[in-house]
């Protein structure tokens, strides 16, 4: 019963296979729960100092940080956080696929793009464009990134905003929606130009600034980009625990879904056999 043999091999395969997703799920599982803890934390961070950054935009003091003046774009500065590891569903698949989307955006414009990478995935996505300059990347974060590994892809992109080589910088990551949302965004980060004015902001007054505006500003400017950033891989960590989460728990189900379908044919299959050789019993019995 050869054709016995190879489903009853597929079958072990298979439950095999789906040992391994439902381990994988636990994990995932697990350290889900860790980073959006850790989501959570930092939340609040980010979110006082982006209300802080945009009274600063709307404010008028002495020192006006180049961070602030609005220029004509030429070339783009893009930061792309991704996963290091794949078995995460269609995560980073849709977040480079609205990546790409906005690259031809710009290429219709004649805007020119530098990017660095946050995450094996994405460095790997942008070997493969062409017209993309990679000016850095940081892989292998871990699941606790700290601020200190991605400093040097931040500062990367600050120099060049600095010396005028880009005119605009944009984070690329997913938002954390719920466990099973995780949206990509593109957030442009600088110039920090905010146009609409919320009622809070309206005849606000500007702050008084110690030791001097210059000397606040440059500090805090860039910690708020630092914040964005890292912000955007903190998400990015928890939408790709849920994603894998999701998807290992989607393999486990179509795995004992396969397995209960090759136990049917095998059944079958066996009782073909069993049928044939009482067949032949009682021929060969009819016979003599």
């Amino acid at each position: 019963m050869a054709v016995g043999r190879e489903i009853r091999t597929k079958i072990s395969s298979i439950k095999n296979t789906q040992k391994i997703t439902r381990a994988m799920e636990m994990v995932a599982a697990s350290k889900m729960r860790k980073t959006q803890a850790k989501m959570r934390a930092t939340r609040p961070y980010a979110k006082k100092i982006s209300q802080i950054i945009k009274h600063l935009a709307h404010a008028n003091p002495e020192y006006k940080h180049s961070y602030l003046i609005e220029r004509d774009p030429k070339r783009v500065g893009v930061i792309i956080i991704s996963s290091d590891r794949g078995l995460c569903g269609g995560l980073n698949s849709n977040l480079f696929r609205k990546v790409i989307n906005q690259f031809k955006q710009w290429d219709e414009i004649d805007i020119n793009i530098d990017v660095c990478t946050i995450g094996s995935k994405g460095a790997a996505f942008i070997g493969r464009l062409e017209g993309c300059q990679l000016l850095g990347q940081a892989s292998k974060l871990g699941d606790n990134p700290n601020l200190e590994d991605i400093i040097g892809v931040i500062k990367v992109m600050l120099d060049n905003y600095d010396t005028k080589i880009i005119d605009e910088l944009y984070v690329v990551s997913n938002e954390f929606v719920n466990t099973m949302i995780q949206r990509p965004v593109i957030e442009k980060v600088l110039p920090i130009i905010e146009n609409d004015i919320d009622e809070e902001l309206k005849g606000h007054w500007d702050y008084i600034y110690e030791p001097d505006a210059k000397e606040v500003l440059d500090s805090l400017l860039s910690r708020y980009i630092e914040s964005v950033v890292y912000q955007g891989l903190v998400e990015n960590n928890a939408c790709e625990q849920a994603a894998r989460m999701v998807a290992m728990k989607s393999a486990s189900d179509n795995a004992g879904t396969l397995i209960d379908e090759l136990q049917l044919v095998y059944n079958k299959a066996r009782q073909a056999a069993i049928t044939q050789e009482i067949s032949e019993i009682v021929a060969g019995a009819a016979a003599v």
